[in-house]
């Protein structure tokens, strides 16, 4: 089930026609008292929010969706005419996992809700089969508990959002090889679209801002490789 909260009645219904004719199920909403009430009788397994709404900014309905142990966890692409850099990692930061700008197409929504559904299914089934062995990663003052879905650095933890978490495990695992943003897109988030590596660079930088935070030196263990992508520090 995916639920599509967008005040623009014509956009929400083409977005919702072209989901159900390539097999999703979905629900529309105008305002987020109404996809609220949904959400009393059933979690989704997708969210699409527009920022600009009449009642509530998308923003805060994210930030909401993100403190809910219930939805946590669900994948959330926001679809908005807001396309400035600022805005996107805006979205980001507040615990979006991928951030679309009005007008899109909708062939690259449907390969973008899909690659989201797929990461989904995955992540699940491999925290059934591997809740219990797990890994523990360590680079400088960065660990990364998988099993415990834990980051902490200098001893402090750092509240993470999916992606963020992911695309760290990813580079985590590779300590000292470069990795392109075409292979994180590609890995982190299941599809690899040319000129979309922007959506890598603003995760980057809210993964940077949030383990300086948490400890001074860490965010220096993320290093840009210029022309190429990132590697994180041996």
């Amino acid at each position: 089930m995916i639920y599509y909260l967008e005040d623009d009645e014509q956009i929400r219904n083409l977005a919702l026609y072209t989901l159900e004719q390539t097999g999703h199920a979905t629900r529309g909403f105008s305002r987020a008292t109404e996809m609220d009430a949904a959400l009393a009788s059933e979690v989704p397994d997708l969210f699409l929010l527009d920022v600009m709404l009449p009642d509530e900014d998308g923003i805060s309905v994210l930030k909401r969706l993100r403190a809910d142990a219930r939805t946590a966890n669900v994948p959330i692409m926001m679809l908005t005419a807001k396309s400035t850099e600022f805005d996107t990692v805006c979205g980001l930061d507040a615990g979006a996992d991928d951030y679309l700008a009005k007008p899109f197409g909708m062939m690259e929504l449907i390969s973008r809700v899909n690659a989201l559904l797929r990461r989904r299914a995955r992540d699940v089934k491999e925290a059934a089969g591997d809740a219990a062995e797990g890994d523990v990663l360590e680079a400088g003052p960065i660990c990364l508990d998988s099993a415990r879905y834990r980051v902490t650095a200098g001893g402090n933890e750092v509240q993470l959002t999916h992606k963020e978490f992911e695309m760290l495990h990813y580079l985590m695992e590779n300590r000292g090889i470069v990795v392109s943003r075409d292979r994180l897109l590609e890995r982190v988030w299941g599809y690899s679209v040319a000129g979309e590596t922007r959506t890598v660079d603003a995760h980057v930088q809210t993964l940077r801002k949030k383990l300086s935070e948490a400890c001074p030196d860490a965010s220096a263990y993320v290093e840009t490789v210029r022309g190429v992508g990132y590697r994180l520090k041996a």
